[in-house]
């Protein structure tokens, strides 16, 4: 990648991000994030420029700079990325750690976070403008929507289906075949071995429904 990099968000994901890019000689130009707070401040030898809506700024991006979106909130992740989609017209670049394991045989969208030791089998298809923490294990042939979030250390087995905008937490293990439904949410250190509808949230072991 010949251009630097915006990281919009000044957060501890825009934080990982910066490191990602820079252990692969990826020049990061700076953040923009809406805390005024911030800006112009440095933050890990990065400034903090400005809102993310500064057009002065957003109109480097797919010219002189590339874009990741570093926002953990699903919506506001959602809306920067539609921003950026509409005004600019490029999608954002995928983050992927130099130590993540991704196989050639995977299929990875846009805007994508890939941390440290994360596992990418043959055959996993995932969506654009999802965020897999450090550790987590991705089965052949699972298959990840868009804006999926799955947390530290998790194992999704084989042949997996997990929705759009679903949240897998920290240490979730989820059974070879399982579906996961749309916007599901699962709880930290839940197996889930039974599938998830649209919109539940689950937690335990095993995963059961939180009413």
């Amino acid at each position: 990648m010949k251009n630097p990099v915006i990281i919009f968000g000044a957060n501890s994901l825009g934080r990982s991000a910066k490191e990602i890019f820079e252990t692969n000689e990826v020049i990061v130009y700076g953040f923009l994030d809406d805390d005024k707070k911030l800006h112009q401040k440095e933050i890990d030898e990065a400034v903090v420029l400005g809102s993310m809506d500064d057009d002065g700024f957003l109109k480097l991006i797919g010219k002189k700079c590339e874009a990741f979106v570093a926002i953990d909130d699903n919506k506001l992740r959602k809306n920067m990325v539609k921003m950026i989609q509409e005004i600019r017209h490029v999608q954002p670049i995928n983050a992927i750690h130099s130590k993540a394991s991704v196989s050639s045989k995977a299929e990875i969208g846009h805007g994508n976070f890939i941390d440290h030791s994360a596992y990418l089998a043959p055959g996993t298809r995932v969506g654009s403008h999802c965020i897999i923490c450090t550790k987590a294990s991705i089965g052949v042939d699972a298959q990840l929507g868009d804006f999926v979030q799955v947390g530290a250390g998790s194992t999704i087995n084989s042949g997996v289906k997990i929705g759009d905008e679903s949240f897998v937490g920290s240490g979730v293990t989820i059974v070879s075949g399982i579906t996961i439904g749309k916007g599901a949410r699962i709880g930290a250190g839940s197996v889930v071995i039974a599938p998830v509808k649209t919109g539940e949230t689950v937690f335990g072991n095993p995963a059961s429904p939180i009413k």
